[in-house]
This record gives C-alpha cells, structure tokens and sequence, in this order.
C-alpha cells in the first residue's frame, strides 16, 4: 500500500474500504477487527510516509459510540464504545486515526486529519445481506414479502449522495484549513431519522406492484434499537446541509433498482448526482 500510494502522489486520501456488515462481524469477528483496525493501520502509514498528501478522511460509521439508546443525536464528543465487532472494530479506528493525528501529524505543515460518521446509507447498487433496502429490492423482485426482523428499530437513513458530498466538503475546507480537521457526523435532518417499519412503507409506496412488508424474528445477535446523529457540528462548521429527504432517497434508489441494463444504470447513476447537485 505505502508503495502505491507514494506512486499516485495524492493530495487528498479517502478511506473506505471495511467490512461493512454488523451481523457478518459475529460470524467473523478476526476478520472484522484485522480489516478494520489493521486497514486503518496500513493507510495512515502509507499517509505518514508520503509528502503529497494535504488531506485525509477516514469513513467510519455512526455505530461508534456507545449506544445508550436514548431518544437524541449524539455529538462527536461523546463516548466510543461499539457493542458489536463491527462497531467496536470502527470505534477502534477512530482510536487509531486519533492517535495518529496527534503523534505524527500535529505540526502546522502536516496532512489535516479527521473521520466522518454517517448514518445508515441507502442508494442504488447497493446488493450487501441483512441491509433492508437490499433485502426489500431482493423480496420485491422475486415477488415475495419483505421480511423486516425489527419493524421499530430507528436510524438515520440517508442517500448516499449527502454523505459523500458531505465528505467531498470536510476533504476540501480541511485541505486549505488544517484547524477544522477532527470528527464530524454526517446524517439526514430530523424528520428522516425513522423506523424501519415506516421505511419500508416508504419503499412499497415506491416500488409499487403489491409489493408488501410483514415482520419475522430470526433471533439473531444483538442490534440497537435507537440511533440518531446530531450534525449541528458538520452544519455550522463546514455549511454542510442534507439535500434529499427520506421520500426521495427511497424513489431514488428504486429508481436505480429498476434499472434493466448497465447502460441505464450508468444514465440513472449520472442523472441523479447532475440533479443532487444541480
């Protein structure tokens, strides 16, 4: 990694390669913390040991802090403490980009530093297991009813786009400003943090077809049941601001579903980022 880093010479570095998934990290919890901890590892060295790079961004997630399952948006000041490997995994490089920023990179002329926590992220191309929305897509396309283990469980769900544009933005105002860099949380506005029983009345209501939801336990590990990001910090530091409410996430990304070739997915694709931004 080091070597091809130093051979790309980037000026900005984005890291977001994981395993992503909380339900496989208990099947496979060595590999969770290796990808995970070791990748944060590896990258940051590869930063530390190449004079381009200005800016670097480490993606990690809302899951972590410490759930206490309260009913408002945590800051990102508050504690790190992931419950499962995933999460513990992804608060444990927020632990390692700290502790990096501040032995290596804690002079004026050095890279800025931060990570970024997003809340749950939908968009099209999105195939992963035990994800509603793929698992929505998946049971409407067979004609099937969607299977929704915990109907009351609440996030932020979020279009792919508001956080990648909410990336792109900490990437280049801490590029020309090193004093911002830190942790910022990324997430939808208030009235699109829900539960997943609504979002999968919204995506009915989007895909249409008789398509239905019913609930169906497995009794599977852990998971939160309340989670919610309070980005008052990316707002008025960076001017960040959600574009797409949770309605349109969701039509946008059956939108994409509905797709029927890789020539309309690569138009949809184009499409919605020259509307998100235009």
């Amino acid at each position: 990694m080091i070597q091809t880093v130093n051979e790309a010479k980037p000026d900005i570095v984005f890291h977001l390669a994981a395993q992503p998934l909380v339900r496989y990290s208990y099947l496979e919890p060595a590999l969770t913390y290796e990808t995970n901890v070791m990748g944060t590892v590896n990258i940051l060295e590869a930063v530390r040991l190449t004079p381009s790079v200005k800016s670097f961004l480490n993606i990690t997630t809302d899951k972590v802090y410490e759930n206490k399952e309260c009913y408002w948006g945590y800051r990102e000041n508050e504690n790190l403490c992931g419950f499962d490997p995933y999460s513990n995994s992804k608060s444990c490089s927020e632990l390692v980009t700290y502790s990096y920023r501040n032995s290596f990179f804690n002079f004026n002329d050095a890279p800025a530093i931060s990570t970024a926590r997003s809340g749950n992220v939908i968009g099209g191309g999105d195939y992963a297991e035990d994800r509603i929305i793929p698992d929505c897509i998946r049971a409407a396309n067979a004609g099937k009813d969607i299977i929704v283990r915990n109907p009351c469980s609440t996030r932020p769900y979020q279009h792919v786009l508001d956080c990648l544009s909410g990336y792109l933005l900490l990437a280049e105002k801490q590029y020309h400003n090193k004093t911002i860099e830190g942790a910022y949380n990324f997430g939808p506005d208030e009235e699109s943090c829900i539960s997943t029983g609504d979002l999968a009345d919204i995506f009915c209501s989007a895909w249409g077809s008789n398509v239905a939801w019913r609930t169906e336990g497995d009794d599977g590990p852990y998971e939160a049941n309340f989670l919610k990001l309070d980005c008052s910090k990316a707002k008025a530091v960076l001017g960040y601001k959600p574009q797409w409410d949770i309605k349109t996430t969701v039509e946008k990304t059956v939108e994409f579903a509905k797709a029927e070739s890789d020539v309309a997915r690569t138009a949809c694709i184009d499409r919605q980022i020259k509307d998100y931004f235009g």
